[in-house]
């Protein structure tokens, strides 16, 4: 009987799809706040800077049924999941894995592709410090989660998934890679086979029902391309050149084309399910998508509407990598000079500043230097099951603490440094290299992080620029310097010596 009951839930699940003529519905990112460049803000209203992101888009809401067996039913897609990820083991061990697994009674498990995988994450997730205060970027009431092991020497994001997508060139400088989520700090990478130890070892989560999901069905017509599997059509050529993410928020908003006025920016999610894996730059001398697209640049990214919470402030947005996710890399603890190479592979999803000068980024950012270029290219899209909605104000979670936070934490100690006195005011304290405002002041004797104000202060202003804020204490004026993961005015003289 309970069985009979899971069928019938799940059967449900494909007939309201193929009603709509669906076999790739799209999940919500479930993001519900509405950002500017670098707070959050009640959410646009039509024609005003930034409408038409992500949380004014109401789409297939993620809905789930624990079925009691230590399986999980998606209940818009039509996968069920194993609730449990297991041991971290390597990409071969984990994708032979699938034949063994009889989670629930059912021997049919396989490893989820990269779509499938990515069918799960939450963008209402914030990569933080501490365990404590971070949130995963997943549904942990249905899906066990655990972040890396601090006590062993992991950083907090050391908690990778694989999927079954290998990608078809190769990442590192000739390493073969396969893709994978972080559902701690919200992003797909490529992910080499072969790592050694520890490296090469992440999650896996078996995967089973609906082998139409994640396949595109693509018909040109006209200016525009419609992906029958999905219900969404899309903007055939692209915006032809780069910009920041409120232009390309206001170029879809203001998009005509097609005879239609509906334009928006895609989220993360729809954006990504456009996404070919089967085609690179090196392999098929083409972006990752289906060639019915126009592509300005076969190695561009594209901005989506969805604001990444991964730091003290939601000043980056999401964006996919098309072309190569390039990144200026050197092994870790060598001598050797960093390269430009493909570190995360096409396909990729990470995320950029929202403003800002690239050229602060000489040498990209985070472990894998990844590129940063803040002008990135623009797809718009309609359609689908999205309807256009304006959210309650509901604030989101407060930044919790210092250090290097994010998917960039790492466990080495960062210098800090006290903000010198103004005007015989009281200094502030400030912590080098890390982006979290953790309040002016001391507070227990501790040092503390450059409050928000002191980034507000730098953004779009050039380094070594002027700057000036006002603190608790009075105004704080200075040059805009570069600490390593984010652009700061630090007062006249700089730290102590």
């Amino acid at each position: 009987m309970f069985r009979t009951l899971i069928f019938a839930a799940t059967m449900i699940v494909a007939l309201s799809s193929h009603a709509y003529g669906e076999s790739y519905p799209i999940v919500d990112t479930g993001q519900e706040a509405c950002f500017n460049k670098s707070r959050q803000i009640a959410c646009p209203e039509p024609g005003q800077s930034f409408n038409g992101q992500d949380a004014q888009f109401k789409g297939n809401k993620a809905r789930y049924l624990d079925n009691g067996d230590g399986t999980v039913t998606d209940l818009v897609t039509g996968l069920m999941w194993v609730r449990e990820r297991g041991m971290k083991m390597s990409w071969n061990a984990a994708v032979d894995g699938a034949k063994e697994c009889r989670v629930g009674g059912y021997d049919d498990w396989r490893a989820p592709t990269i779509k499938e995988l990515y069918s799960l994450i939450n963008f209402n997730g914030w990569g933080q410090p501490t365990e404590q205060n971070a949130i995963p970027y997943l549904d942990t009431r249905y899906f066990d989660f655990e972040y890396g092991d601090t006590r062993r020497g992991e950083r907090l994001i050391d908690c990778q998934d694989w999927s079954a997508t290998q990608y078809v060139s190769t990442t590192m400088g000739g390493s073969a890679t396969a893709f994978g989520v972080n559902f701690a700090d919200g992003r797909i990478k490529g992910y080499p086979i072969n790592g050694r130890g520890k490296q090469g070892r992440k999650y896996m989560r078996y995967v089973r029902g609906n082998p139409l999901y994640g396949k595109n069905s693509f018909e040109a017509n006209g200016s525009t391309v419609m992906d029958k599997a999905t219900g969404l059509t899309w903007q055939k050529r692209d915006s032809g050149t780069p910009m920041n993410w409120e232009s390309a928020l206001s170029y879809c908003d203001n998009l005509n084309l097609g005879g239609h006025k509906d334009w928006r920016l895609p989220n993360a999610k729809e954006l990504q399910s456009i996404v070919d894996y089967t085609r690179s730059p090196q392999t098929s001398r083409s972006a990752a998508i289906d060639p019915k697209f126009m592509v300005s640049d076969p190695e561009s990214y594209f901005w989506t509407s969805t604001t990444h919470l991964d730091g003290p402030k939601p000043d980056r947005a999401v964006y996919v990598a098309f072309g190569r996710a390039m990144g200026y890399f050197a092994p870790p603890r060598s001598n050797a000079s960093k390269r430009f190479l493909d570190v995360h592979g096409a396909g990729a999803q990470r995320s950029d500043p929202k403003s800002g000068d690239p050229s602060r980024f000489s040498q990209g950012h985070g472990p894998q230097g990844d590129d940063i270029r803040i002008d990135n290219y623009v797809r718009c899209v309609r359609g689908g099951t999205a309807v256009y909605y304006q959210p309650l104000f509901k604030r989101i979670p407060t930044w919790k603490g210092g250090g290097n936070p994010g998917s960039y934490g790492s466990n080495t100690r960062q210098q800090d440094f006290n903000m010198p006195r103004h005007g015989g005011q009281q200094g502030m304290s400030m912590q080098v290299g890390g982006r979290g405002p953790q309040g002016g002041g001391r507070q227990g004797g501790g040092r503390m992080g450059p409050p928000p104000e002191a980034y507000e202060a730098c953004s779009g202003v050039s380094n070594s620029g002027e700057c000036s804020f006002q603190s608790p204490h009075g105004t704080v004026t200075g040059l805009c310097q570069n600490m390593g993961s984010g652009t700061v005015c630090v007062p006249e003289g700089g730290p102590p010596r």
